[in-house]
């Protein structure tokens, strides 16, 4: 035995030195090869069990004994109708994920009955439910709906219930409902509950017209304590159709703050995801350059801080109008799940998941790279940063794809060639890397500085594994980059 033991002791010692001598850092196990989904598979248009994160929109994330279920918009590519039951998948590591089935087999009668008494054109017929949420309150799972006519106010928020996060829901009624001209600035869509810091739940919900609201919920019930609209939190001028919608508010111990993600713009092509915080559930929420979200007198693409939108690295399609997500944190770890759209043909909506990491001053910033299994890792060395490097900028002034390009960080910790005054510094404590650019007279200091963290990853358009960093600037601006070489 005492042989044995030193032989192991030998070897452990041998692993850390060449650990150590190789410099670059293998990548973290953690991150593993993801499945080769087939994109734009027509040959599995009518079969949902073959559909993976194809045809998912809207998605809302809810662990479960050890599965991660995905509920989603009944969105599918090449039907003008279809189904009304709320789609369902799940997933044991976020990265591979099944069928499950559908959660309704139609609109709920209590909606029903509801949205054929206000949309009067049979044309119209309201025969969907869109945008889910599920949560569970003590014993029971609450499923919240929500069905609409597209483009109108005659919408309505139900909840069901459950002892099983896979059914039966027994539908218990309205939530909230609205209906063109009555008065209220809210539309009764897109449900989100969140439980504040003394885990009491509340509704955000909204959609276009007078923007995001906030309203206390009775967890004994699922419903408003108060009905009633509840406090804005979130809106947009006219000059962009007032474009938010999505909400997802997420409440983070370690800074005691409330983060408000929503989509901005169009579901069809323009969507991007920003955020504000609070200190208090009910606002106001701000952005990282202090504009509130409320405020409709500023640029209405100013207002926000993007950390999602188009884009495309080298060697894709690249992907488009990602937005509705939906935020988890799963103990230290925090992810994004929403859709986005194929960039080769913006009719395929799919389900992504990506790490989400919070800045040394309190930001949540999105991976570049879809997830696969990474950490955040504290044991990347400077010489792993040495490299080529593919950039985004993700400008908050355009809808539009943005491209990616080429960036060299030198061994001399120079940026372009030897020598410039383009630097960089690597933190490897909080994996914290800081891109110095320099514009004199351009900004205080003279520098831009991109602080961005680094973590290992897949490389999903080149299929290998890889590092990646994201962050902000000090504008507020989100930046990414992805290591090719």
């Amino acid at each position: 035995m005492k042989n044995l033991s030193t032989k192991k002791t030998k070897l452990t010692a041998l692993v850390v030195f060449v650990s150590l001598i190789l410099g670059t850092g293998a990548v973290n196990a953690a991150v593993v090869t993801p499945p080769n989904y087939t994109m734009y598979d027509t040959a599995n248009i009518n079969n949902a069990n073959k559909w993976n994160i194809m045809n998912a929109h809207d998605p809302e994330v809810y662990k479960d004994n050890g599965y991660y279920y995905v509920f989603s918009t009944d969105y599918e590519v090449a039907h003008d109708k279809p189904k009304a039951g709320i789609q369902v998948r799940r997933s044991k590591d976020l990265i591979n994920w099944e069928w499950v089935g559908r959660a309704f087999n139609g609109v709920p009668a209590s909606a029903q009955t509801y949205l054929d008494s206000v949309v009067k054109d049979a044309r119209k017929k309201v025969d969907r439910l869109w945008a889910p949420e599920i949560v569970k309150m003590g014993t029971k799972f609450y499923f919240y709906y929500c069905a609409s006519e597209f483009g109108t106010k005659n919408s309505y928020i139900g909840v069901a219930t459950s002892a099983s996060i896979t059914g039966p829901w027994e539908d218990q009624g309205e939530v909230f409902k609205t209906k063109d001209g009555d008065g209220l600035g809210v539309n009764a869509i897109d449900p989100n509950i969140i439980f504040d810091a003394s885990k009491q739940p509340w509704l955000v919900y909204g959609s276009f017209f007078g923007g995001i609201y906030v309203n206390k919920i009775d967890s004994n019930t699922g419903k408003f304590v108060t009905y009633g609209q509840g406090t804005k939190i979130a809106c947009r001028n006219d000059s962009v159709s007032a474009a938010v919608e999505g909400p997802n508010m997420v409440y983070n111990a370690d800074t005691k703050m409330y983060y408000l993600f929503t989509s901005y713009d169009s579901l069809n092509g323009t969507y991007n995801v920003r955020v504000g915080r609070s200190s208090s559930i009910t606002g106001p929420f701000v952005d990282y350059n202090g504009n509130k979200l409320t405020d409709t007198s500023l640029s209405p693409k100013e207002v926000g801080t993007k950390v999602l939108g188009s884009y495309s690295f080298n060697n894709s399609d690249g992907w488009i109008a990602p937005g509705h997500n939906s935020i988890l944190q799963d103990g230290s770890n925090w992810y994004m799940l929403h859709h986005a759209r194929g960039g080769k043909d913006t009719n395929w909506a799919y389900l992504q998941a990506r790490k989400l990491l919070w800045t040394n001053d309190g930001w949540p910033v999105v991976s570049p790279e879809r997830y696969a299994g990474e950490i955040e890792a504290n044991n990347i060395l400077s010489s792993a940063i040495v490299g080529t490097w593919e950039s985004l900028v993700l400008d908050r002034g355009t809808t539009d794809k943005v491209t990616s390009s080429s960036i060299k960080l030198l061994s001399d910790g120079s940026i372009g060639t030897s020598g410039s005054k383009d630097h960089w510094v690597f933190d490897a404590t909080t994996h914290t890397l800081k891109l110095y650019w320099y514009a004199q007279g351009k900004t205080a200091g003279d520098y831009w500085i991109d602080t961005v963290k680094v973590i290992e990853s897949w490389d999903w358009e080149n299929n290998k594994k890889t590092y990646v960093y994201t962050g902000l600037n000090q504008s507020g601006t989100a930046v990414w980059g992805k290591k090719t070489q």
